[in-house]
């Protein structure tokens, strides 16, 4: 199994990743999702991001909602490449792909691929939106907060 399967399958489980000590960031938030479905998919709940590497994040989102109007649930395991990891202040866009299951009458899984802008992801929270594919049509609102290393990010 790669590197990057293993880290993610971690993070969904909620155990750190065995990297440098001290030069990760990690994040938890809160998200809100859409999906344009038949019927459509409307979820909110929790969000954990863990980055290995500077522009490489690893998410986790398990959410609860409806379908139509019916109790649906949805988790979904990410990738992010972020373009401006760094930049404390201001909108960085970033690219990302995973796949998502959902639990309902039917219970189907997908594959997801988005793009997302993201607020101050240098700092210690910010928000941001997906824009993508997964199920429908997906979108995605969500707040994070971060814990950076000690040291900071490297601007780059």
């Amino acid at each position: 199994m790669s590197s990057v399967w293993r880290s993610l399958l971690l993070v969904a489980a909620g155990a750190p990743v065995a990297a440098a000590a001290g030069q990760q960031v990690r994040e938890l938030g809160a998200q809100a999702l859409v999906t344009a479905s038949d019927p459509v998919l409307v979820v909110g709940g929790m969000w954990a991001g863990l980055r290995p590497s500077l522009r490489l994040r690893l998410g986790a989102t398990l959410a609860a909602g409806v379908a139509g109007r019916r109790a649906a649930g949805r988790g979904e395991l990410v990738v992010h490449f972020l373009v401006n990891p760094a930049a404390a202040t201001g909108l960085t866009p970033y690219l990302g792909g995973g796949v998502a299951g959902v639990v309902d009458s039917a219970g189907r899984g997908y594959l997801v691929a988005l793009v997302g802008i993201e607020g101050r992801p240098g700092a210690r929270a910010g928000w941001a939106v997906e824009l993508g594919v997964g199920g429908g049509a997906r979108l995605a609102l969500a707040y994070r907060w971060r814990r950076l290393p000690a040291h900071g990010l490297p601007a780059r």
